[in-house]
């Protein structure tokens, strides 16, 4: 039953850049690619964190290998959910620009150390029974440094993936 009183929808003009489904794949790619840069720099740095915090959120604490490709995992998720963000119309003018997509990813890679470094993880790991997980908050320098390497790999990465499939 129609009361009469109901407005056609509007649309919204959506920029081509965004039609495409490929920015969600161009995020999973620049963020898994963002994340083994970053494990390279954890392994650099404590290799324990990928052996058996970042392991040890699937049961796998002490598998090295496990570490990795759950980070890498994770890293390729949260690579598209940077692109979902980047894909918002309003936000088009932040990823024409290598300079601030970069700072972009810079700003959501220190965002998930805060919340998911600092604060989901130390929980996650205490419901899986890993008594070796960090108390809340977990922050400190080599995991902020850690965060803002994937951050400007993203960010780098998201940008010339969108380059290339411009020209």
């Amino acid at each position: 039953m129609s009361s009469g009183s109901e407005r056609p929808r509007e649309s919204v003009a959506i920029p081509a850049a965004f039609r495409s489904r490929l920015h969600w794949l161009r995020g999973a790619v620049a963020g898994a690619v963002a994340a083994a840069v970053m494990a390279a720099a954890i392994g650099l740095g404590d290799l324990s964190v990928l052996r058996d915090a970042i392991a040890g959120l699937y049961l796998q604490a002490g598998n090295l290998v496990a570490g990795v490709l759950v980070h890498v995992l994770h890293g390729a998720l949260f690579g598209v959910v940077f692109a979902v963000v980047l894909s918002d119309p309003t936000l088009s003018r932040v990823s024409n620009s290598l300079a601030k997509t970069v700072v972009a990813g810079v700003v959501y890679g220190l965002v998930l150390a805060v919340v998911g470094a600092g604060v989901v993880m130390p929980m996650w790991l205490d419901a899986v029974g890993n008594e070796a997980g960090p108390s809340i908050p977990n922050l400190s320098v080599p995991l902020l440094l850690w965060h803002l390497v994937f951050g400007v790999v993203l960010g780098a990465a998201y940008a010339g993936l969108a380059a290339e499939e411009s020209a």
